[in-house]
């Protein structure tokens, strides 16, 4: 019991401590509340008084598969360790983990958890563009404002 003296004396010391500094702040600290103190500090945000916005799914989903990959990368390390010992019957328990695992993740990236945008949606411009546009006429040439054009002799 000796032994834990030293523990027990450092317990109760920090405890009182702890104590004595909760109390010597509430005896001794100025009291001037204001609007400001009283607000809630968001890192630098002015506080609002609309309901916040509520997170896209997506960042759970992106999280989802932070959480996924870290699995993966936790079943294959014992694999890759002792590759040997654990033989042939851990390889194709590897494989096919790795196989549930990249069907589920191309699921889920065909189902737009990664796309963060509104849908860009490809633009077809062969009704729009004309024969008779060329590269000088529709390249805008940054910098050349306000120079004199050279003509070529």
């Amino acid at each position: 019991m000796g032994q834990y003296l030293p523990v027990v004396a450092l317990l109760v010391l920090a405890s009182l401590f702890g104590a004595v500094s909760f109390f010597a702040s509430r005896l001794l600290a100025p009291r001037r509340p204001s609007s400001a103190k009283e607000a809630p500090y968001e890192c630098g945000i002015v506080p609002s008084r609309e309901p916040p916005e509520r997170f896209p799914v997506t960042f759970y989903v992106v999280a989802m598969l932070f959480i996924m990959f870290d699995i993966e990368i936790i079943f294959i390390y014992p694999y890759a360790v002792d590759r040997r010992f654990l033989g042939s019957y851990a390889f194709w328990e590897m494989i096919a983990f790795s196989a549930v695992f990249f069907l589920a993740f191309v699921y889920v990236v065909a189902r737009g958890a990664l796309d963060w945008g509104p849908v860009q949606r490809a633009r077809r411009l062969d009704p729009v563009v004309s024969a008779d546009r060329t590269a000088t006429s529709t390249i805008r040439r940054v910098g050349t404002e306000g120079r004199i054009e050279e003509e070529a002799a």
